[in-house]
């Protein structure tokens, strides 16, 4: 799967066990109803957090975010809501969930159906809300590594 590039997104749950989990099994499924899907690990703490909010919430990272995925990676980060203690965020309007400033786009969603899938789960989310961020450059993932894709900020800024 290394040779499959993919968008990179910091996915949050909001409330007292709240949590963030940077993921790049992030997917649309269907633009009538508005549907996304995203993969967690059982034994992840993203898991039971999106399970006990019934809520989760996707910020999409641009390109000069390596810092933010490689961040909410990091296990030695503090758990619930104090992990966002280090970030610049805002709640979301209908979820609560931290939405990370500075990302292309966020969507709120709310859980409709869980599917297991070996070790992990797929949730798939009805989008309540989504906005675009700035224009710029997307992170993506590929070879075990980050790169850039897309068209330059048009304010100048390069993504790195």
């Amino acid at each position: 799967m290394s040779r499959f590039a993919t968008g990179v997104t910091v996915l949050t749950a909001g409330g007292p066990d709240g949590h963030g989990m940077t993921a790049n099994a992030f997917t649309s499924v269907s633009l009538d109803p508005p549907l996304v899907l995203c993969c967690v690990r059982k034994t992840a703490r993203m898991h039971d957090a999106i399970v006990g909010a019934g809520r989760f919430a996707v910020s999409v990272l641009a390109a000069d975010q390596r810092e933010l995925a490689t961040y909410f990676a990091d296990r030695r980060r503090p758990a619930g809501m104090a992990q966002f203690d280090a970030v610049g965020w805002v709640p979301g309007p209908r979820t609560g969930a931290p939405l990370l400033a500075g990302a292309l786009a966020w969507l709120e969603c709310e859980l409709t159906e869980s599917y297991a899938g070996g070790d992990h789960t797929v949730f798939l989310g009805r989008v309540l809300d989504l906005r675009r961020g700035r224009a710029g450059r997307a992170l993506v993932f590929y070879g075990g590594g980050f790169h850039q894709v897309g068209a330059p900020d048009p304010a100048g800024h390069p993504g790195r």
